[in-house]
């Protein structure tokens, strides 16, 4: 994790004293549940409780007996077991380290992603806010960078909250993958752990119990749920950099908010540059690559090897921490875009009526004329205006295939703007429905 591109609350989830208090309550559930089964003492039991419950755990001490031993587990059952006294011989009876290791890091990532579904919320709430606001602000839409046809800015952004929203879905569905436990023993049949223990430590811990395990929980679960976050990734950076093209200098329909101490270049004092969108672009590729080693992790040696421990030790807390901080980030980008009005209509007459060429087109055809031959005479009249040669409006005025069959009023109304904005009512109720 770097410090830079992290959030407290995320981090928190994946500090050491975090992780020991959540292997502290599975071998509590677990000690628990064999108590009430008749396998431990109840006092035993309940003497784990006590002493464990409001401990705070040696980290240092813990990684000098890891250092030792070479065992992260069992450094910390040494370490428990200083702390508890002889009732620690009832911790982790029957149990494995993957018991504890696996069922720990779902719960890890099931509140990461409650985290990450909270994060979402706001960018939905942003998105949203801004898209209502500029429902009806016309602008120019493109296709491959070049003018296409008029749209609306909020029609942008409903775009993207729509896709949000099914990121958020998809987090949901993501979070529920991985919220499963396994406290099934040394290659997963139960052998000397009871199933009953299992599904109370499930309970308690809000997850529910691995339908069948080897020593470990199935990889698939874990590689659905960093895919998703990729897929997020995507998402966050195809806004981002929608952003960042509406910055350049050149069109400057939106921008970053720019605070006024703030400073765009150690060389040249106007600069004003879309930093935070470049930004979630860099974050984003990070996160795309952690999915690609999750998946890789599916396929394990028989009832489990150790080739997938590292990889979730590095990709487990960086992708949420990064997705976490990035989230945030895009979300105060959306709730204090700088918005142009005036420079998205400057754009959208630019190019002097183009964006009405397909109108022109269709008009034609309906009076007859072949869509060949249609396409021929507005596109050649189209050329005229890239050259640079007149506005589209006069130039069909003037041509006489087009006057043969439209007249100068017919031509007109070609040319209304608010015909290709009648059905933004209809979208915004889609997505947001009667809101």
């Amino acid at each position: 994790m770097i410090p830079r591109y992290s959030r407290p609350e995320m981090t928190a989830i994946w500090e050491p004293q975090a992780r020991f208090r959540i292997w502290f309550e599975i071998e509590a559930h677990a000690a628990d549940a064999m108590a009430e089964l008749g396998i431990v003492p109840k006092e035993a039991a309940k003497k784990i409780w006590e002493k464990g419950k409001n401990a705070k755990f040696d980290v240092a001490r813990i990684d000098a007996i890891e250092a030792e031993v070479k065992h992260d587990v069992i450094a910390f059952l040494t370490h428990l077991a200083e702390i508890v006294g002889p009732e620690a011989r009832f911790v982790h009876s029957g149990m494995t380290s993957s018991d504890v290791l696996d069922t720990c890091l779902n719960v890890q990532l099931v509140r990461a992603a409650d985290i990450l579904i909270a994060d979402i919320d706001r960018l939905l709430a942003a998105l949203k806010k801004q898209a209502y606001g500029h429902k009806m602000t016309p602008t120019v839409g493109r296709s491959h960078g070049i003018h296409a046809e008029p749209t609306t800015f909020g029609l942008k952004l409903a775009y993207a909250y729509a896709e949000f929203a099914r990121a958020r879905r998809r987090l949901h569905a993501a979070r529920e993958e991985v919220a499963t436990c396994a406290i099934s023993g040394a290659v997963g049949t139960f052998a000397q752990v009871d199933p009953r223990v299992e599904a109370h430590v499930a309970k308690a811990m809000g997850l529910r119990v691995e339908p069948i395990s080897t020593q470990i929980i199935p990889r698939d679960r874990h590689a659905m749920y960093f895919a998703t976050l990729g897929v997020v990734a995507s998402s966050m950076e195809r806004l981002a950099v929608e952003v960042r093209h509406l910055q350049r200098t050149e069109v400057l329909e939106a921008e970053e908010f720019f605070s006024e101490k703030q400073k765009g270049s150690s060389a040249m004092p106007h600069k004003r540059n879309p930093v935070l969108s470049e930004n979630i672009t860099g974050l984003a590729r990070m996160v795309r690559a952690y999915a690609l080693p999750a998946m890789e992790n599916v396929a394990l040696w028989h009832e489990r090897d150790i080739s997938h421990s590292s990889v979730e030790r590095m990709i487990g807390p960086d992708a949420t921490v990064t997705l976490d901080f990035a989230l945030n980030r895009l979300a105060g980008i959306i709730e204090k875009l700088v918005i142009y009005p005036a420079n998205m209509q400057k754009n959208l007459d630019r190019l002097g009526g183009l964006v009405h060429s397909q109108r022109v087109l269709i008009a034609l055809t309906q009076k007859g004329i072949a869509r060949e031959d249609a396409y021929r005479i507005v596109q050649r009249n189209a050329m005229k205006v890239w050259a640079g040669e007149g506005d589209f409006l006069s130039l069909l005025k003037a041509d006489k295939d087009v006057t043969a069959k439209l007249s100068a009023k017919e031509i007109e109304a070609n040319f209304d703007l608010d015909y290709h904005l009648k059905h933004v009512d209809s979208i915004f109720q889609r997505v947001f429905g009667s809101s």
